[in-house]
């Protein structure tokens, strides 16, 4: 695993431009700030291009959008693929409110993704795989999770990371598994938020999205797990303030030992 791109996010420092929502907002910002790229956000479609054109990869978030604000989305994304940023999107709770399904599903229809990151009803939604839902994200379910990683990859031609206790990230070919982690993410709201920008800084500096993402994905969860370790405790409070300085602080070395991959 290329984990040597977290060595290389810090040399180059790149831009992630990213469209967030007003929920987790800050989480993203420091996130990327944390691990050592560079983020910027924006609510205006007027200054789109000029953000793209500055950018070196491009995070989309449908946590918390509006109509008006879907065509800022949809400028944002065709202008990436104009310019050839990698380009990640986050289709927040798509499993379980099927208005926020159709307006993904249009957009990916208006521009091509480069890597897919959400939970496994998101993923299973937008392959269009039945996944028997538990909860409002859709998060809990039964199914097959590679081969449902897998399918939406193949249809969506993107990488996918489908995010969980073990992340399964695919290329529509080979899948991969990161099984590293805490349930203290699922206490930290903007734990799935910060990850798909993050996934954002990792495809800036490697032209292999397959790669920068199961690269983001282990110093990721390597970083959170390394806190849990620490704390010895439910303290999601805690937990949320060393996340960002176990981010900036985190080690090649320490991932590469700590990793747990199939």
């Amino acid at each position: 695993m290329q984990i040597e791109l977290l060595d290389q996010i810090r040399a180059q420092n790149p831009i992630v431009f990213n469209i967030s929502n007003f929920v987790t907002v800050q989480d993203v910002a420091n996130g990327i700030n944390s691990i050592g790229a560079s983020p910027i956000m924006s609510e205006e479609i007027a200054e789109s291009e000029e953000m793209v054109a500055i950018s070196s990869a491009v995070a989309l978030n449908l946590g918390a959008f509006t109509t008006a604000q879907v065509a800022h989305i949809k400028r944002v994304g065709q202008l990436a693929n104009q310019y050839k940023k990698p380009l990640v999107i986050d289709p927040v709770a798509v499993g379980a409110i099927k208005f926020r399904l159709d307006v993904a599903e249009q957009l990916l229809n208006d521009f091509q993704v480069d890597i897919i990151r959400g939970n496994a009803g998101e993923i299973a939604a937008l392959a269009g795989v039945d996944w028997q839902a538990k909860g409002i994200d859709a998060g809990e379910g039964s199914g097959d999770l590679d081969a449902i990683a897998k399918a939406c990859a193949l249809k969506q031609h993107c990488v996918v990371i489908l995010s969980g206790p073990t992340d399964v990230i695919s290329d529509g070919k080979t899948v991969a598994k990161v099984k590293n982690g805490t349930p203290l993410f699922q206490l930290h709201v903007g734990s799935g938020d910060m990850l798909s920008s993050i996934v954002g800084a990792f495809a800036a500096v490697s032209d292999n999205y397959f790669e920068a993402a199961k690269a983001a994905c282990a110093v990721f969860a390597v970083a959170g797990q390394l806190v849990a370790e620490e704390l010895g405790g439910e303290l999601p409070g805690t937990f949320s303030v060393k996340l960002m300085d176990k981010l900036h602080l985190v080690t090649r070395q320490q991932v590469e030992e700590k990793l747990r991959e199939a």
